[in-house]
C-alpha cells in the first residue's frame, strides 16, 4: 500500500475563514441631548397643564359656592354742623350708619381692619377707625360712624364760592369711603387678605343739633377691589 504523500505547506491557508477580531470595548448607549427649544417646549406644556388644572379647580369651586360680592350702603346719616371759617378751618359733626350685607350662603367675611374717611370736594377732613368683626352667611351688620371735630381743608376762591352756594341751598355733597383689609372664609379655609374700598356719595341736608334731620336713603355704595 502506497504511503500518502505529504504536501509541503507554502505558508498559504486554505481552510475556513477566520472570524474578525472582536472589539473588546463595551457598547455605549446613545444619549440624546435636549436643546433649548426642547426645554422650552416642555416648560410650555407644564405651564399649560397647570393652568388647565387651576381653571378646572376654580370652576368647580365657583359651581359649589357661587360667590357674590358684599353689599354696602348708608342706611342713615345726619349732618348737624358744617361751618367753614375764613382761614379754611372746617367745623363738622356728621353721623353715618353703614350696613354691610353678606349675600353668600357658604362664604364668610373677616373684616380685619376698617377705616372710614370723610371728604368734601376731594379734601379729606375726618378719619375714624372701626372695630374689626366677622360676618357670617347671609347676614347684615350695621356700624355707626361719628365724624366730629375741626380740620383744615384747602379750598381756594372758586371752591369757597361752591361751599357758600351749597350752604345757601341747605345741603352739602359729602363722600364717605371705607378702606378695609378683609379675608374670605370658605368652609375651613381662610384666604389671603384683600383691600376693597367702599365709596358712598351723599348729599346731606344741614340741620341743627336740637332737631337733627336724618337722611333715610339706603344709599348704595360702590365696591372697588
Amino acid at each position: 500500500m502506497a504511503e500518502a504523500k505529504q504536501v509541503p505547506l507554502n505558508g498559504a491557508y486554505y481552510g475556513p475563514p477566520i472570524p474578525p477580531q472582536q472589539n473588546n470595548h463595551p457598547h455605549r448607549p446613545r444619549h440624546y441631548c435636549c436643546g433649548p427649544c426642547c426645554v422650552l417646549t416642555i416648560l410650555i406644556k407644564i405651564i399649560i397643564t397647570i393652568i388647565i388644572i387651576l381653571g378646572i379647580a376654580a370652576l368647580v369651586l365657583w359651581l359649589i359656592y357661587r360667590p357674590q360680592r358684599m353689599k354696602v350702603y348708608v342706611s342713615h346719616a345726619s349732618l348737624t354742623q358744617f361751618n367753614l371759617t375764613n382761614d379754611n378751618i372746617l367745623n363738622y359733626n356728621l353721623t353715618v350708619d353703614i350696613s354691610f350685607r353678606n349675600p353668600n350662603k357658604k362664604i364668610g367675611f373677616y373684616y380685619d381692619k376698617l377705616e372710614a374717611r370723610a371728604y368734601y370736594d376731594g379734601n379729606r377732613f375726618a378719619s375714624v377707625m372701626l372695630p374689626s368683626f366677622y360676618q357670617g352667611h347671609k347676614t347684615t351688620d350695621r356700624k355707626g360712624v361719628v365724624f366730629h371735630g375741626q380740620n383744615f381743608i384747602g379750598l381756594d376762591g372758586s371752591d369757597r364760592e361752591d361751599f357758600n352756594l351749597e350752604k345757601a341751598a341747605g345741603s352739602f355733597e359729602i363722600d364717605v369711603e371705607i378702606y378695609t383689609r378683609m379675608r374670605f372664609k370658605i368652609g375651613s379655609l381662610k384666604t389671603n387678605r384683600y383691600k376693597p374700598k367702599f365709596e358712598c356719595e351723599l348729599r346731606l341736608p344741614l340741620s341743627n343739633e336740637s332737631s337733627p334731620v336724618r337722611f333715610f336713603g339706603g344709599k348704595k355704595c360702590d365696591v372697588d377691589f
